[in-house]
């Protein structure tokens, strides 16, 4: 029996109607005769989709009791009997209660698969697990049901269903997705247009790049060679020469005219040394791409046309940006250049661009890092016209009958020599020395057609000729020697400069530095190898690349420094030259690590600062706000016991009064005073339990006045994941400073809701509220806004209550009430596992 095949709706956020879809495909196969069940479906009390549910066999459902409330899940066993030929199975990331089959939802439709059942399921964006990041920081919600992304990957059909935000929100108001008394909440929180469409965005590009893939599988599998122009993919070959970034924006606006067109910036760098480039050049270059959206990549290879077409056939480009060449008319005498020679390989699959600028024909210049070596091409040329040239041109004159004479053909000749030195360097050029030399005897001194000289004055000529040839060759080939050691020189202290400068402006991470030195030096990898002694194993205090060596002598190239640590390269043997720029390299990557260690000393030493800071406050606490109370506590209690005065029964009743007010007072100080304390140290260790929002919420308004509070606790919220008592005290915290600010007579409102996977208590007063530039201070330690008077506290309830919510893994937000005040947001996570069904109305009490 085969595999099943797996069909998922997409979504980017709950009521774009995946399910719906789903139950619309169900009836069309039902209609062709296929036999479909519902395995599972959630209609979540819409109407629309509940109807879409008539006429389509359901396969009951298995009851399970979860603290002592009753669930209902799939039945994987019943629909395994049943055996159908498509099973509908919603919410694909959903968490079975314990107690059945399988712990995930995806789980159990895997098990269909096997059998051989084709499965229907939904599932929205943020439901993948590798999103999980991204969707928090978005929308501040931490998912925690997820479903791996190689699960959804392997599905055979992936649909999106799509629906902009303005209609998702318009579809929310009209009460088609959540319950009414759920709307308000749910659009000014999860479904802002922000979070909507950022959502969107993500659904839209990750079934983009799905479809990529299931592209890139088909062009493999067939063994296609050919650009399919299915996506505007744009490659920029860039040389790190001044024009690139014209040519970067020009390849962004060309990307831009089609929908989902991507830019990627290449540079070819030779395998044979230092990169010809400046590094700082090509880190503008770099960042400039990156900002507008696209990849910059980095690739080896020593035929630069050919590496290019490669690289875009690769990635599937359809078209290829570079510049007019830079060279001069007459050093196309060396080839076509790199544009001419793309253009015409690329064949009709790929569009080539050659974009003008300000450097056209200005000339290429020194090779900025190349070393003294030539390149393999140059030194053919030169031999060809050192040897092969001065042949062709002795037949030639030959053919003409000589009719220039003796002194001409030798500056002819020696023309050659020349040239063959400018190109090939000495070798070459010593060679097409002795082989003119040969030729002018041979066939241009007399005798001719043999190796004797009858005039002396021949043999004078042809001995200052073969001397000078030499001698020409010498300097011309010393002189290219000189020119590109003094350009090598300009490069190392160009890359040094700007290396030094970089780092010593703390602009360089020891990562970002490794990967500079394998990009300079073409290595596979790079590693900072220390070891605190000799005889001490090393470790990797850094590292970039593939299978870095965790020792020097593990690696092709190894530079010390010091007598700890060493920079160990993978990938080839550098020449001797490279190792003075290696050097440097090692002793910044040692600067980078020691101050990447100080500024972590730095961050310790500020939070030692903070403390003493914060000690200092506990201080003048204790000095003044810790003294209040104690002093009213000590005068009661000397009036009490005085034998001068006969109190009444009143007196001592509010003598005694004031001493519990005082001391309960100092004890509030006192708990708030060690709760920030137990914060700054990080000696709190919650003890996360699942519990209901009504049985510790109420627990925490004992310290408030009758009627001061009003408190909206709905039984229908699910549990929440939390220690009891920090959320009790972080919640009287809240409420205590909300009834001291709050005007008499107006109570403060404590309400919870749900939305997604969190649970959000919001603490509503109308008092004065705060502006937006004090809303974070106000959480800070010793803060009291306005012109709180000394006796209102030490200014810790709030820091308190936002440490104690962060250590559960909540927050605390500080919001602006409509119609004036401030409102608490605390956002605690729920419970796995749905919500209770609700027994009755919602609670609503005074306290």
């Amino acid at each position: 029996m085969g595999r099943g095949k797996l069909r998922i709706y997409l979504g980017a956020a709950p009521g774009v109607g995946k399910t719906y879809a789903m139950l619309s495909e169900a009836h069309r196969r039902v209609e062709r005769g296929t036999d479909c069940v519902v395995g599972f479906v959630e209609h979540h009390g819409r109407s629309r989709t509940e109807v879409m549910l008539h006429g389509l066999e359901e396969v009951p459902r298995r009851e399970l009791e979860y603290r002592e409330t009753l669930f209902t899940e799939m039945d994987v066993d019943a629909v395994l009997a049943r055996h159908p030929a498509v099973a509908l199975v919603d919410e694909m990331a959903h968490t079975n209660v314990p107690g059945s089959r399988n712990e995930k939802r995806w789980q159990d439709i895997e098990d269909l698969l096997r059998a051989g059942i084709d499965v229907v399921s939904t599932v929205n964006i943020q439901h993948l697990e590798s999103l999980g990041d991204v969707v928090e920081s978005i929308t501040g919600v931490r998912q925690r049901e997820t479903v791996p992304d190689e699960v959804v990957r392997r599905a055979d059909q992936i649909e999106l269903v799509d629906m902009s935000p303005q209609a998702l929100r318009r579809r929310m108001a009209h009460g088609n997705v959540y319950k009414p008394d759920k709307v308000d909440a749910a659009l000014s929180h999860y479904f802002r247009p922000g979070n909507l469409t950022a959502l969107r965005e993500l659904a839209l590009l990750w079934v983009a790049d799905r479809v990529d893939e299931y592209l890139q599988e088909y062009r493999g599998e067939h063994n296609i060679r050919s650009t399919w122009q299915a996506r505007e993919r744009i490659v920029v070959g860039v040389t790190g020469g001044p024009e690139g970034r014209t040519l970067i924006r020009r390849a962004a606006r060309l990307a831009e005219k089609g929908a989902g067109g991507e830019v990627l910036a290449v540079y070819i760098a030779r395998s044979d040394g230092l990169t010809a480039v400046s590094p700082k050049e090509l880190t503008v270059q770099r960042t400039l791409v990156e900002d507008l959206g696209g990849t910059f990549h980095h690739v080896i290879g020593d035929d630069i046309p050919s590496a290019l077409l490669e690289f875009a056939r690769g990635v599937n480009a359809t078209q290829i940006v570079l510049g007019s060449s830079r060279r001069k008319t007459w050093q196309y005498v060396f080839g076509p250049g790199v544009g001419t020679t793309v253009a015409r390989e690329s064949g009709p699959d790929l569009d080539v661009h050659i974009v003008t600028h300000e450097e056209v024909a200005k000339g290429r210049g020194l090779p900025v890092a190349r070393g003294a070596r030539l390149g393999r091409q140059r030194i053919i040329w030169g031999w060809l016209v050192g040897v092969v040239a001065p042949v062709l041109l002795s037949l030639l004159l030959t053919a003409l009958h000589d009719t220039l004479g003796l002194a001409n053909d030798v500056l002819l000749f020696l023309f050659l020599t020349v040239l063959s030195a400018l190109l090939g360097g000495l070798r070459p050029a010593l060679a097409s020395a002795a082989v003119s030399t040969l030729l002018l005897n041979f066939y241009f001194t007399p005798p001719t057609h043999t190796l004797t000289i009858q005039d002396p004055k021949n043999l004078v000529a042809i001995t200052i000729f073969f001397a000078v040839a030499v001698a020409v060759a010498s300097v011309v080939d010393l002189a290219a020697r000189r020119t590109h050691q003094a350009a090598r020189l300009r490069a190392e202290s160009e890359i040094l400069s700007f290396l030094a400068g970089s780092v010593l402006r703390g602009e360089t991470t020891l990562d970002a530095l490794l990967e500079r030195v394998r990009e300079t030096f073409a290595m596979e990898s790079v590693a900072l190898l220390e070891r605190g002694g000799d005889v001490e194993p090393w470790t990797r205090a850094g590292s970039v690349g593939p299978a870095p060596v965790d020792r020097p002598e593990a690696a092709d190239v190894d530079m010390p420094v010091g007598d700890h640590m060493a920079l160990a390269l993978s990938g080839r043997v550098l020449p001797a030259e490279d190792r003075r720029v290696l050097a440097a390299f090692a002793a910044q990557a040692a600067v980078v690590l020691d101050r990447q260690r100080l500024v972590g000393e730095a961050e310790h030493a500020r939070a030692l600062a903070e403390g003493n800071r914060i000690r200092t406050a506990l201080l003048a606490a204790v000095s003044h706000d810790l003294r209040t109370p104690l002093a009213g506590i000590k005068a009661s209690v000397t009036s009490l016991r005085s034998d001068d005065v006969e109190w009444s029964e009143e007196d001592r009743a509010e003598l005694l009064e004031g001493i519990e007010n005082g001391a309960d007072r100092l004890d509030h100080l006192v708990g708030n005073l060690l709760d920030m304390s137990r914060l700054q140290t990080g000696t709190v260790t919650p003890l996360i339990r699942e519990i209901d929002l009504d049985e510790v919420v109420p627990m925490a308004l004992g310290g408030v006045p009758d009627g001061s509070v009003v408190l909206d606790v709905p039984e229908s919220l699910p549990m929440v994941a939390v220690d009891p008592g920090l959320l009790e005290r972080a919640v009287a915290n809240i409420v205590e400073n909300a009834v001291k600010y709050s005007p008499y007579g107006q109570p403060v409102v404590v309400a919870a809701s749900t939305l997604g996977t969190r649970v959000e208590v919001r603490v509503v007063d109308s008092g004065p509220g705060v502006p937006d530039d004090a809303k974070d201070r106000i959480f800070e330690p010793f803060q009291r806004h306005g012109d709180a008077p000394r006796g209102a506290g030490v200014g810790l309830g709030l820091a308190v209550a936002r440490g104690f919510a962060e250590a559960m893994g909540g927050t605390l937000a500080a919001e602006d009430t409509p119609g004036g005040g401030m409102t608490m947001v605390l956002t605690l996570r729920a419970a796995p596992g749905p919500a209770p069904a609700p027994s009755g109305q919602p609670a609503r009490v005074s306290s």
